[in-house]
């Protein structure tokens, strides 16, 4: 059934909780059809046992019989076993096991009208601080202050998100200006961006970007890589705010690393020491 939904827009699942939700979506979609089916039945019924040729008299005793009572509770108990049964444990699970820092790669997402400002530690592992008056669109959108304690390594990128496959990945979402969703639609991870509140959403990705590509031949997704859609309407200009995402292996994620911190040290001309890629890479 999983299967059959794709060919309806249920994308490819490549995270570890994709299978649970995606059994809520196919058991909810065949309540919805069952629904569906037998009230459209008792409808049709319902208009032509009752229609005005064949009752010239309102009937005042009403319904007698008890059926649609039992029905009633039946779909009722069903919805209270999925809610209770399926949904509540992986609502419980978002919120209560949120990885720590020190057990998953962290990040922040900062959303804004209409970009994804993605914040990377460096390879201290800890973020520099940020302030608001240091905010520069062009130059520093989320306001790393590079003189604070851990910020010196810290750099950021903006509509590209990369991280390493097989690992617990955690994002401290937030807002610069109105509500966002951060939607992974292949992650199963949607979760709105609220101003004023630090938000964490975590999830351990089972494919990289290679690998997701290969699934996609022969589909309508074909050619098309991951991507972070805003799924909550913030302004005119909500049509354009796309991101990409990038799941690297390991190996492959330490070299990404190591470039961006090469990049940055030529940007910011510091002495950054005498530590080698290897260290680097100790360090990431």
């Amino acid at each position: 059934m999983i299967d059959l939904l794709r060919y309806f827009g249920l994308p490819v699942g490549i995270s570890t909780v994709s299978g649970r939700i995606d059994e809520i979506i196919v058991i909810v979609h065949y309540l919805m059809l069952v629904l569906f089916i037998g009230w459209g039945i008792f409808f049709i019924v319902s208009l032509v046992k009752f229609r005005s040729s064949k009752n010239k008299k309102a009937n005042y005793h009403g319904v007698e019989s008890h059926y649609s009572s039992i029905l009633e509770a039946a779909v009722a108990v069903i919805e209270i076993v999925i809610l209770f049964g399926f949904a509540f444990p992986i609502w419980a699970e978002r919120v209560n096991d949120v990885p720590d820092a020190r057990d998953s790669e962290h990040i922040r997402v900062i959303a804004q009208q209409y970009a994804w400002n993605i914040h990377y530690p460096g390879a201290d592992g800890k973020f520099g601080d940020t302030r608001v008056d240091l905010v520069d669109e062009q130059d520093n959108p989320i306001g790393l202050d590079r003189s604070s304690e851990y910020g010196a390594d810290d750099f950021y990128t903006i509509n590209q998100l990369h991280i390493p496959v097989n690992k617990k990945i955690r994002i401290d979402l937030s807002s610069k200006d109105v509500i966002h969703n951060f939607k992974l639609p292949e992650l199963r991870v949607s979760q709105d961006a609220i101003p004023g509140m630090n938000i964490p959403v975590h999830f351990t990705a089972t494919s990289t970007s290679e690998e997701f590509l290969k699934t996609a031949i022969g589909t309508k997704r074909e050619g098309k890589g991951l991507e972070i859609s805003c799924a909550q309407l913030c302004g005119l200009g909500h049509y354009r705010m796309k991101g990409f995402v990038t799941i690297h292996e390991e190996e492959a994620y330490l070299s990404w690393l190591n470039e961006q911190a090469e990049y940055l040290e030529e940007e910011s001309g510091d002495d950054w020491g005498d530590e080698s890629d290897d260290d680097w890479d100790d360090d990431w």
